[in-house]
């Protein structure tokens, strides 16, 4: 019998990351002039803002991942990617003001993680 993970949400940042891997997560360290520990918070930071499991990263809108952290997974597909992409703006603003970093830049962080947490998603609802 499988273990459950007791922080769902750590293991969803756990493996973005790794889906990013060393090579993008040093595109994003340059990108927020910062070094890698940063570069992963700011991911980390993403994730739970997407997820709503940041009480600090208050979204205007309900966080479009809520609960999905908590699931085994689920099929992912156009309507999902387009909700994310539609929420972008709104986590890229509260993840922004949180962290105090320039808007511009954590847009493009945001955008660099959707796909990267729809890919991982997808592999948890694969059972991979």
């Amino acid at each position: 019998m499988q273990e459950l993970d007791e922080n769902p949400l750590t293991s969803l940042q756990d493996d973005v990351l790794d889906e990013l891997g060393d090579e993008r997560i040093a595109d994003i360290a340059v990108l927020l002039d910062t070094d890698e520990a940063g570069a992963r918070q700011m991911v980390g930071t993403t994730v739970a803002a997407l997820s709503g499991e940041a009480e600090s990263v208050a979204t205007p809108h309900d966080a479009p991942l809520t609960g999905v952290a908590t699931l085994g997974g689920f099929a992912t597909g156009g309507l999902m990617a387009g909700l994310l992409a539609e929420e972008a703006r709104p986590v890229a603003d509260a993840v922004a003001r949180r962290t105090g970093l320039a808007p511009g830049a954590v847009s493009r962080v945001v955008e660099t993680v959707i796909p990267v947490v729809l890919a991982v998603l997808t592999k948890r609802a694969a059972g991979k």
